[in-house]
């Protein structure tokens, strides 16, 4: 009998069969899996539809509305250059029209997102072709005369807004509708004065880095057409024709300002009253930079900004205040509807506290905010509600949608979202209690544990630290991207300032303005004073601790897309499902944050500045000066926790410019003489320079002012002996804020103005 098997006998039978038989036991296998996936496919969508119609019910899809006008407001700036005004009003329309008629079908839902994506790209155009005004081209020094629109006094000097009434000598013959200026010294002018001076302007600085922050478009938006310094002597001089009405009054208000922010330093003096004369009328500029990284190390920056909170808490005092008031009479508390009155009155005390505070863009968002919430209480509706701070978003949108890339927006919005979140689950936690009968089935074990967890942190003693929390929360990822730093004890630094403020404060701020035209105000400072006291006591103490300020790189660009949506998600939906978008959402942003594009080298827009990182890891600054405004910024991209005038190591300067190795070994010179320029470009791998370069240099990669005025600020990651490039401006780019360069032949000589050396300091 042969020793050999069946399969090697008959193959082909044998595989015929195997594959049969594997075939048999994948039709059982389907047999027994396919019923249970389709059950769970079944069961997930049953549970959509049941999620969905809850969220239709409770109204929640209205919520993204005032999001899909951002994402086109946001998609507005992405754009590489100016949109057409007609064709964005005439998408507008169409899509608005094609919302309407089919606004009984399942498209009409799609074509009213789009239609809300139409209107914030069209507000942003609309807004951007109200504010145009000229714009220095470069650098020059001119013979300004012009109305002081604000001023800002500082210990060594002033800030001041100029609106321009004639300008002379300056680039292109540019005049602008308003520059702002500093100067040293005394001042003897105020606001309201027309004052003629020779100064030298500047254009806005560009982003020192690609992807961050823009002062020139922030520039553009707030009108100022160049910044600088006053030189020489400032003369005050009748003005030609009469300032406008509004001019007046805005000046007006501020030289009120300053004569009460003078009053409130002087009482208190030091940082204390700096801090105290912040609170009370928004001027900041008294505080020194100690207490600024005192506070900011602390996470509690926001005592010295008048935003939300402060606003919230004048309107609430008014609100009760007059409320309290009018019901002290029986007969208008019995017959007339005080608490309407009283929304009333609160927001005429509003709209007063943002015109004595400045008016400024963050103030103006939350007097939006806190008007719409009291004018729901003259419509007999909630209050706080989501729906209120959507149509503030809307509002913010339709008429200032600039403010959606600031930080001060996404951090005050994420925290009132968070907070009313936590407001409607304590809502729909006490109506659940409502409607549960005593009769019926009796709880689960998981209901019972839920219910008492939701008992202890939304009506228990936890009640404020769970509220923070989430607040705290829903910033997180805004204060990590825009600030590049997290605050872990501001969980424990919150609670007790807020509640500083609200004792001390914002009451004595109200009092003590009332009682400063009687000369009745000084102790009533002095108590304003023992509150601050006391959080800068708490500050000193949390920015003493052990990883008090945590230092985070540079997030990928949409890592900060990817959280918005992971906030968005769980402050808006209601249900577990829906809000359990945010998982994904948030894994890919914590996953670009994690990994986001760090630079081995970065370069101004002025290419009078760089970053390299050398052999030994760390960043060394190349260029003249102290560099603290640009320095600060790449550092803290880095996760640098050092001083830029720390960070000038390894690096080789003389009057010529500066050289270093870079961390793969090869050769970079900033250039601020062209007399170096030969004997660099012949040595150096990379040459900066902030002045036109000849052909004939022979560096393979060179960044003057022809290249950087294509490109902007720059960052290179070296790779081999390839390069990775990013850029703030993409090629073709021309916005109203960032003009396409003109062309200039290569053998040009140089222009006026050619070097800006220290310009970050003017902005």
């Amino acid at each position: 009998m042969s020793s050999t098997s069946f399969e090697q006998r008959h193959p082909r039978l044998f595989l015929s069969w195997s594959a049969k038989a594997v075939a048999g036991a994948a039709d059982r296998a389907r047999g027994v899996f396919r019923p249970a996936f389709a059950i769970v496919v079944a069961s997930l969508s049953a549970a959509a539809r049941a999620a969905l119609d809850e969220e239709i019910s409770l109204r929640r899809p209205f919520l993204w509305l005032p999001v899909a006008a951002g994402a086109g407001a946001l998609l507005y700036f992405a754009a590489d250059r100016e949109p057409s005004f007609a064709v964005s009003a005439a998408a507008l329309a169409i899509l608005s029209a094609l919302a309407f008629l089919a606004r009984a079908h399942r498209a009409g839902a799609l074509f009213l997102v789009l239609a809300c994506v139409a209107g914030g790209f069209f507000a942003s155009v609309w807004r951007a072709a109200r504010v145009d005004a000229p714009i220095v081209p470069r650098a020059g020094v001119g013979f300004l005369t012009g109305f002081v629109e604000e001023l800002d006094p500082r210990p060594n000097g002033a800030r001041f807004i100029l609106r321009l009434a004639s300008g002379e000598g300056l680039p292109g013959d540019v005049v602008p509708l308003r520059v702002r200026l500093t100067t040293r010294g005394d001042t003897k002018f105020s606001a309201g004065d027309f004052i003629a001076l020779k100064a030298r302007v500047l254009p806005p600085a560009h982003a020192a880095l690609p992807g961050g922050y823009d002062f020139s478009r922030d520039a553009y938006f707030a009108g100022l057409g160049g910044v600088g310094n006053a030189l020489g002597r400032i003369d005050v001089m009748p003005p030609p024709d009469p300032a406008p009405l509004s001019l007046r009054f805005f000046a007006a208000v501020d030289r009120l300002r300053n004569d009460l922010s003078a009053r409130v330093y002087r009482a208190l003096g030091g940082d204390t009253g700096a801090i105290a004369a912040a609170m009370v009328t928004g001027k900041r500029d008294f505080l020194s930079e100690e207490a600024k990284e005192l506070i900011r190390r602390a996470g509690i920056f926001h005592i010295i900004t008048i935003s939300g909170v402060q606003m919230t808490l004048v309107a609430g005092i008014f609100f009760v205040g007059f409320r309290r008031l009018l019901a002290l009479s029986r007969a208008l508390a019995l017959n007339y509807p005080i608490k309407k009155w009283a929304a009333a009155l609160a927001i005429v005390g509003a709209v007063l506290y943002d015109i004595g505070t400045g008016s400024r863009v963050g103030t103006e968002r939350a007097l939006i905010m806190t008007t719409i919430m009291l004018v729901a209480v003259l419509f007999d509706r909630p209050s706080l509600s989501m729906r209120n701070l959507a149509l503030a978003v809307g509002v913010i949108v339709a008429f200032q949608p600039e403010a959606l890339l600031g930080a001060s927006f996404q951090l005050s919005f994420a925290a009132v979202a968070a907070l009313v979140a936590v407001y409607e689950a304590r809502g729909a936690m006490i109506e659940r209690r409502r409607e549960t009968s005593p009769f019926g089935r009796a709880p689960s074990r998981f209901a019972r544990w839920r219910e008492s967890a939701g008992e202890l942190l939304l009506h228990g003693p936890a009640a404020p630290i769970f509220a923070t929390l989430c607040a705290t929360s829903a910033t997180a990822s805004f204060m990590a991207g825009d600030f590049h730093e997290l605050s872990p004890y501001v969980l424990i630094g919150n609670p007790l300032t807020l509640a500083i403020i609200e004792f001390f404060a914002v009451p004595g701020a109200l009092v003590g303005a009332f009682l400063y035209p009687f000369g009745l105000d000084g102790p009533v400072w002095r108590y304003v004073g023992f509150g601050i006291d006391l959080v800068t006591a708490i500050a000193r103490l949390i920015a003493a601790a052990p990883g008090s300020s945590l230092p985070v790189k540079s997030f990928a660009p949409f890592a900060m897309v990817c959280l918005s949506l992971a906030v968005l998600s769980l402050v808006l939906w209601r249900t577990w499902l829906f809000r359990a978008m945010a998982i994904p959402f948030a894994a890919l942003g914590l996953f670009g944050a994690a990994n986001g594009e760090g630079f081995d080298l970065a370069v101004a827009p002025s290419g009078d500045a760089a970053a390299l990182r050398l052999p030994s890891g760390e960043l060394a600054l190349l260029g003249r000066g102290k560099l603290s405004f640009v320095g600060e910024q790449w550092l803290r991209a880095d996760a640098d926790v050092r001083a830029p005038a720390d960070a000038r190591g390894g690096v080789s300067c003389d009057e010529f410019g500066c050289v270093a190795r870079a961390i793969d070994g090869r050769a970079v010179a900033l250039v601020t003489d062209r007399k170096a320029l030969i004997e660099d470009c012949g040595k150096a791998a990379i040459v900066i320079a902030p002045f036109y370069a000849p052909e004939g240099c022979g560096a393979p990669i060179l960044l003057d002012r022809r290249k950087l005025a294509e490109t902007g600020a720059v960052t290179l990651r070296f790779s081999g002996e390839a390069a990775q490039w990013r850029t703030a401006r993409s090629p073709g780019e021309d916005r109203p804020w960032s003009r396409a360069p003109r062309r200039r032949p290569a053998s040009a000589p140089p222009a006026p103005g050619d070097a800006q050396p220290e310009e970050e300091r003017l902005n």
